[in-house]
């Protein structure tokens, strides 16, 4: 994210082996003659717009180098345990001794105190231990039930987000202050934050939030509906809606019902207005559904599959994948930067990069090493 805001990214990865995503596959890009080049899809999609050097941090001379890189940065971000960099004099407070305008954020899965902070945390640790499988599967007496991670690492996600919010404002700080500081992002903090309304509902109202399925625990109709071919999600979110959709239902009379004519009677009523929704949708296909509600300004949609969703047609008007020119490959497929601004655009500059790619560059460009400088560092084994 930093890095597509303009950010100069430079990723720290040991010699050999690197990030532990890139060897995170199948699959691995493949160049023009169908070869693996050995770059991970995983890899791919976190490391847009970075540069790559390779530093063994256990070499006294690998110290050095980062530790003049850190002079020089503005931010630096880490994810060790806690206390892990502190034997190579990497760590926050000896960093910070000698450049107080630094911003150094530090990323763990328990964070820097408490009784679990020494703990490996991995996003479906985090995801179980954070509440969020506890909320995220089948009804409890529905076949299939049981706890279920989300699709994709989202604390990993959504943590990366609030780290990137925290840099930010950090920095804003230290144009007031001229001091940088220390910024301690835990994943499991994370996660129980964006637990959002079902941890309100639990702190406000004391009743322990269960499993639903897709259904919402305070709005209904809002989950998925079978259809004729397959199945669609409506997301009706008040009475009006609601009355709108009765009436292309063809049952205009439900919105009359004091059991369903507001959404409290709604979700009080919930075991008997789905089952005759469901008798419902199942009439139409999803397309006829969706075009007839639509029109009507009822919130709905298809379920998507991946493939689906960038053949759609707001996706490809979005730009939501684009291609970049890659060293090994010729071309990779990625992901879009969200983000819209009207005057400052984000800017697509590198491709994820290979490892140890950029070390002479950014050694030559943050640091002023030259050729004989960047010999004697390979010689001895530090980059």
């Amino acid at each position: 994210m930093l890095a597509d805001l303009g950010a100069d990214v430079v990723k720290v990865e040991r010699p050999v082996h690197g990030d532990d995503t890139r060897t995170w596959g199948p699959p691995y890009l493949r160049d023009a003659a169908e070869r693996d080049t050995g770059e991970a899809a995983y890899f791919l999609c976190a490391n847009r717009n970075k540069r790559s050097i390779a530093i063994d941090l256990a070499t006294p001379a690998g110290q050095a180098v980062v530790a003049d890189l850190a002079r020089k940065a503005d931010v630096v971000l880490e994810n060790f345990k806690p206390g892990g960099l502190a034997k190579y004099g990497l760590d926050a407070a000896s960093l910070r001794a000698i450049a107080p305008r630094l911003v150094y954020c530090s990323i763990s899965g328990f964070g820097q105190t408490g009784p679990y902070a020494n703990r490996a945390g991995y996003d479906f640790l985090i995801q179980a231990m954070g509440g969020l499988m506890s909320i995220t599967g089948r009804g409890q007496d529905e076949p299939g039930a049981g706890p279920q991670k989300v699709g994709v690492a989202l604390a990993d996600i959504l943590t990366g987000l609030y780290s990137t919010i925290a840099i930010q404002a950090a920095l804003s700080e230290r144009e007031r202050s001229g001091l940088g500081q220390h910024i301690d992002l835990a994943l499991f903090d994370v996660q129980i934050a964006c637990l959002a309304n079902q941890a309100s509902n639990y702190l406000v109202g004391g009743q322990v939030p269960q499993r639903m399925g897709n259904a919402h625990p305070n709005i209904v109709p809002y989950q998925d509906f079978p259809t004729a071919d397959g199945d669609m999600i409506l997301a009706i979110g008040n009475d009006q809606q609601f009355a709108r959709f009765c009436t292309v239902a063809g049952h205009p009379e439900w919105a009359q019902d004091a059991r369903f004519s507001s959404n409290p009677q709604r979700v009080a009523h919930r075991s008997i207005l789905i089952p005759l929704l469901r008798q419902t949708t199942v009439m139409r296909t999803t397309a006829e559904w969706v075009s007839a509600l639509e029109s009507q300004a009822v919130p709905c949609g298809p379920i998507n599959a991946i493939d689906q969703v960038f053949a759609d047609p707001q996706a490809i008007a979005r730009g939501m994948r684009i291609e970049m020119p890659h060293p090994q490959a010729g071309s990779v497929s990625l992901v879009a930067n969200p983000i819209r601004f009207s005057e400052t655009p984000v800017s697509y500059r590198l491709p994820p990069p290979t490892l140890g790619q950029h070390t002479d560059a950014v050694l030559a460009d943050w640091l002023g090493f030259d050729a004989a400088q960047l010999r004697t560092l390979r010689d001895n084994a530090a980059i």
